[in-house]
């Protein structure tokens, strides 16, 4: 392959995932047929298998494309734990980009870092609806101090894919913000994760 996979379409890298599980035939239709249907290679791998099957991909297509996408979202993951999570912020952004924008419910994770802003943990809080999810403030503080945490990066992404804040967002994170003064537990920041795009409280002004 001249030039790397980084000059192949994304049909055409699609393609080279289509062989293992369907060997010994073109799948080069198969492959503009998804690119057709979900916009680009990452929007194939992180549809919903459901939909893939629709499309006519086996079993065995699905299985592969999400092996696929859990080793995309571990190498992403590696760059990031156990670092300093604020000066390797573009690194981060990726990450929460391949975890969960693709997702169709909004979810709530939290960053944890330790007093050198090293990220200790990254959990998944709460799993919602398509435009809500639950997060219980005490809760947070109560694993924050379970993992000894110094300061957390709260994290939700919208799946409509527009990352602008909402008022019930900002009105969650000032509550979290309040819930952690008294434990000296400070929150660096809110990202909200769109579609190719996202959100930062702090940026906005908002923290």
């Amino acid at each position: 392959m001249e030039g790397g996979t980084a000059a192949l379409a994304d049909y055409e890298l699609l393609e080279l995932i289509l062989f293992r599980p369907i060997p010994r035939r073109d799948v080069k239709p198969l492959a503009k047929q998804l690119i057709a249907r979900f916009g680009s290679f990452a929007d194939v791998i992180n549809a919903d298998p459901v939909l893939l099957r629709e499309e006519g991909c086996s079993d065995n297509v699905v299985q592969e494309m999400k092996i696929v996408q859990a080793a995309a979202l571990r190498l992403s993951q590696s760059v990031v734990l156990n670092r300093p999570v604020l000066s390797g912020w573009a690194a981060l952004l990726d990450y929460l980009q391949a975890a969960m924008a693709h997702a169709k419910t909004e979810q709530f994770r939290i960053l944890f870092l330790d007093h050198k802003n090293v990220l200790i943990a990254d959990e998944a809080q709460q799993a919602g609806t398509v435009d809500h999810t639950p997060v219980y403030p005490r809760e947070v503080m109560k694993r924050a101090m379970n993992l000894s945490a110094s300061s957390l990066i709260l994290v939700h992404n919208h799946p409509s894919g527009d990352p602008a804040p909402s008022r019930a967002d900002i009105e969650m994170t000032r509550q979290i913000i309040e819930a952690g003064r008294p434990l000296k537990v400070a929150v660096h920041d809110h990202v909200v994760i769109g579609r190719g795009k996202t959100a930062s409280f702090r940026q906005l002004g908002l923290i």
